[in-house]
């Protein structure tokens, strides 16, 4: 039996604190990327950033661009997100933050209210598919 494995890239940047599991932040295959699950961590000091949602949504999308520019994309070629809150009464400022920072551009996106994150003090979480032009 012969298997045809189809080449995939593994996305990192030196800019993103270490994965805290055994997954790749990103990995690219042909035009795509597919951006794992992103916190609000520093990456300078590895922990999670202040305990406000705006706070934590803006150093969320600062790692899932980091990790985009890793491969050759960048928020703007993003074409949809899953944002994961712990509590959706905050979904107004998270998405005050999500504007701002994707500028324009709209992409597809799922928003749900999730009952833990992996670390207690993450209020959100955020995945993305973006392509590379």
């Amino acid at each position: 039996m012969t298997s045809d494995r189809v080449a995939h890239t593994l996305a990192t940047s030196e800019h993103l604190p270490k994965s805290a599991g055994p997954y790749s932040p990103g990995v690219g295959f042909e035009r795509l990327v597919f951006v794992s699950g992103q916190d609000a961590a520093d990456p300078a000091t590895g922990k999670v950033v202040s305990a406000t949602v705006e706070v934590q949504t803006e150093q969320v999308l600062k790692n899932v661009q980091a990790i985009l520019e890793a491969s050759g994309s960048s928020l703007c070629y993003v074409l949809r997100c899953g944002v994961y809150l712990t509590d959706i009464g905050e979904f107004e400022k998270m998405n005050d933050v999500y504007e701002r920072m994707f500028d324009n551009h709209r992409p597809a996106r799922t928003t749900v209210q999730v009952a833990a994150l992996p670390s207690p003090e993450m209020k959100v979480e955020i995945d993305a598919v973006a392509y590379v032009p």
